[in-house]
């Protein structure tokens, strides 16, 4: 018997059994018949990204690989790789996550190495795709989902995206283009590019080829999009935010070919007789014309 079957026959646990659990640092994989749990702290020294996913339900069928790695200062990591296609939060990352962010990613004490390893191999056994999926097996995050940018602020509510542009911030594009209102079904996905880096910002791609091809090159000029700044769409806000579009569009696909089947949304009164008092306070304080606010003040009505 060589050395690595040994160590295997010593580990006492089999995921034959439901509930078994595998606790590492910020996160804990709880094994069941055809899926992993997995479990993140709201510690204060968990990434926000975890806090916010809270428990995620992974398939097996949603997994590609597992690997299982030496870590740094006594410790190892367990990763199972998701197939493209399969994650709408990992689909709108794009690879863009820091390494300490992956909600993959299980760090554990080095003492545990035998039993990740035994849970490792275990996982492949059980994996049987590799190729992209064909939709997605991994919940995204529920609507409704909002978050602040720069420019304006972002709600989805499951059925339409609106972005509601800050005076302070946004561009002059945007101003005079007004709030908008995109439903999922005129959308083809969305374009997610990570706050840490220069010019982050989600755009939102629009499936008629015409309106894309008619989009700006720049972000904080294109309606279609917000911008992130210091402190506006952290990664653990927009990035989920992202993935419940991303969803939600991939869902309504089939129903795009027939757009007379889906109402348009309409606008909470509330908020528009909101959108209003504040067109009416920047017009009193000379930031826009007599003409510029005739015009916007009609649009804002023409939407209840």
């Amino acid at each position: 018997m060589c050395a690595e079957e040994g160590r295997k026959k010593r580990v006492p646990h089999t995921m034959s059994r439901m509930g078994d659990v595998l606790a590492g640092f910020h996160a804990a994989w709880e094994f069941e018949s055809d899926s992993v749990l997995i479990r993140y702290e709201r510690g204060i020294r968990t990434p926000r990204l975890f806090q916010a996913l809270g428990e995620r339900r992974v398939p097996f069928a949603a997994l590609a690989g597992v690997t299982l790695t030496p870590g740094r200062r006594g410790t190892v990591v367990l990763r199972a790789a998701p197939r493209p296609g399969a994650d709408p939060l990992m689909e709108a990352a794009a690879g863009q996550l820091k390494e300490t962010c992956d909600p993959y990613r299980l760090v554990l004490p080095a003492d545990r190495a035998t039993l990740a390893e035994y849970y490792a191999d275990e996982l492949r056994a059980r994996l049987t795709e590799t190729g992209p999926a064909d939709r997605h097996l991994v919940a995204a995050p529920e609507p409704p989902v909002r978050f602040k940018a720069y420019d304006g602020k972002a709600s989805f509510d499951g059925t339409a995206v609106t972005f509601r542009w800050f005076w302070t911030g946004a561009s002059s594009a945007k101003w005079k283009a007004g709030d908008q209102v995109f439903p999922v079904t005129g959308l083809s996905g969305v374009e997610w590019r990570s706050p840490e880096v220069f010019e982050g910002h989600l755009r939102l791609l629009h499936r008629d080829p015409a309106a894309a091809a008619a989009q700006p090159a720049q972000p904080d000029q294109d309606p279609a999009a917000v911008v992130f700044g210091l402190g506006y769409g952290a990664v653990h806000e927009s990035l989920p935010f992202a993935a419940a579009v991303l969803a939600a569009v991939r869902a309504a696909a089939p129903a795009a070919a027939d757009p007379a089947a889906v109402p348009a949304p309409r606008r909470d009164p509330a908020d528009i007789a909101e959108r209003i008092r504040h067109l009416g306070e920047l017009h009193q304080a000379g930031l826009v014309t007599d003409e510029e606010f005739s015009v916007k003040k009609a649009q804002l009505l023409a939407e209840l």
